[in-house]
C-alpha cells in the first residue's frame, strides 16, 4: 500500500564527498541573457549534483531555468559564471571540435518535439543505427546487434521496419530514446519528454527511461514542468528563480506488517554558504517578509517572521527546520 508524502524543513547540505562519484557537478552557475538592452538571469548560482547512474527529475514552472540549465550541460550553450563538469569534462574550457565529441560520445539527447528526434524518411532502426554509423562505432554485426538490443529494450523491436510517421508519439519518444543512448553516452538528458504525450503514454515513457537506466547505467537527467514525474523517479530536484529550491527523496519501506510503503520526503536546498529558499506556501503561511528572526536551538534552527509580538509566538507561529 502507498503512504502519505511526508514534508520535513531539513536541508540538505552538499559536502565534497558527495560530488566525488558524481556524473554532473554544478557550482553557482550563473546565465544571463541581454535582450534590447535588458538583462535576464535565467540562472542565479545554481548548485547540482547528480551522482553516477542515478535518475534524476528537475521540476520547475515555466521560466524557472530548467531548460537554460539542460542547454548547458547537454553543450549546446555556456554558462555567463560558475563551474560545471558532467562526466569528468570541464564544459567552460571545450573548445568546437571537443563540443562535438561531447555531444557525440559523452550525452545522449531526447527533445519534447518528436520531430527533432527522429528523420521522417528512415525506419526506426535506421534511426538508431545512424549515429553508430556516424561515430563508426564497432563492425556492421556489432551495429546491427546493438540496434537490434535497444529496440528491445524499449518495447519498440517490432516497429523496426516503421517509420515515425507510422508510430504513436509513446512509440516515437521510445525509438528517440533508443537513439539517444545508441553511442552508450555516459549522460542521458531529456527535455519534457512526456509534454505532448497523454497520461497513460507518458507513464509508458517514464518507465521506458527507468527501464534504461536500470539496464544500462546511464545517468539520467530529465527536465519537466509535470510534478507528477517526481511519483517515478526517487530524486526530484525543484528549480525555482534560477536556483535548486528543494528536493523530494523517495524510498520503499516494509512496515511491521511486512506491507510495503513508499515514503516521500520534502528537504530544503542549502547552498555552500548557507542559502536556502523557504517554500512559497509556508512564506504565505506565516506572512514573512523582508526579514526574519531566527534563533538557533539544540537540534534545529528556528524562523519567525519579524513583526511586534509576544516573546514565544507558539508553535502555530513558526516555522522550524529540522
Amino acid at each position: 500500500m502507498n503512504g502519505p508524502t511526508s514534508r520535513t524543513a531539513a536541508t540538505v547540505p552538499d559536502p565534497p564527498a558527495r560530488g566525488v562519484h558524481a556524473s554532473i557537478v554544478c557550482h553557482g552557475l550563473v546565465r544571463i541573457f541581454a535582450t534590447d538592452g535588458v538583462e535576464v538571469q535565467a540562472l542565479q548560482g545554481l548548485d547540482l549534483t547528480v551522482q553516477s547512474s542515478e535518475l534524476v527529475a528537475v521540476v520547475g514552472a515555466s521560466g524557472s531555468g530548467k531548460s537554460t540549465l539542460l542547454g548547458i550541460l547537454s553543450g549546446l550553450d555556456t554558462p555567463t559564471a560558475g563551474a560545471v563538469r558532467v562526466a569528468g569534462t570541464d564544459l567552460l574550457t571545450m573548445d568546437r571540435r571537443a563540443r562535438v565529441r561531447y555531444q557525440r560520445h559523452t550525452v545522449g539527447f531526447v527533445w519534447q518535439q518528436t520531430g527533432r528526434n527522429l528523420l521522417p524518411y528512415l525506419s526506426a532502426a535506421e534511426n538508431v543505427r545512424l549515429p553508430l554509423e556516424i561515430a563508426g562505432s564497432g563492425s556492421r554485426a556489432d551495429r546491427t546487434r546493438r540496434v537490434a538490443q535497444l529496440l528491445d529494450l524499449l518495447d519498440v523491436g517490432a516497429l523496426a521496419d516503421r517509420r515515425p510517421g507510422e508510430m504513436s508519439g509513446g512509440q516515437q519518444q521510445r525509438v528517440a530514446i533508443a537513439v539517444a543512448v545508441a553511442n552508450a553516452p555516459r549522460v542521458l538528458l531529456a527535455d519534457e519528454p512526456t509534454g505532448e504525450l497523454d497520461e497513460a503514454t507518458s507513464v509508458e515513457v517514464l518507465e521506458a527511461l527507468r527501464a534504461v537506466n536500470r539496464e544500462t547505467g546511464v545517468t539520467t537527467l530529465l527536465v519537466t514542468h509535470d510534478p507528477t514525474v517526481s511519483e517515478h523517479v526517487a530524486r526530484t530536484v525543484q528549480i525555482r528563480d534560477g536556483r535548486t529550491s528543494t528536493e523530494v527523496l523517495r524510498r520503499t519501506e516494509v512496515d511491521e506488517h511486512g506491507d510495503t510503503q513508499d515514503v516521500a520526503e520534502e528537504f530544503a536546498v542549502m547552498d555552500r554558504v548557507g542559502r536556502l529558499q523557504l517554500p512559497s506556501e509556508f512564506v504565505e503561511a506565516l506572512d514573512l517578509r523582508a526579514r526574519v528572526r531566527l534563533a538557533l536551538e539544540p537540534d534545529h534552527v528556528q524562523v519567525r517572521p519579524d513583526r511586534p509580538g509576544p516573546a514565544d509566538p507558539g508553535p502555530a507561529r513558526h516555522e522550524e527546520a529540522r
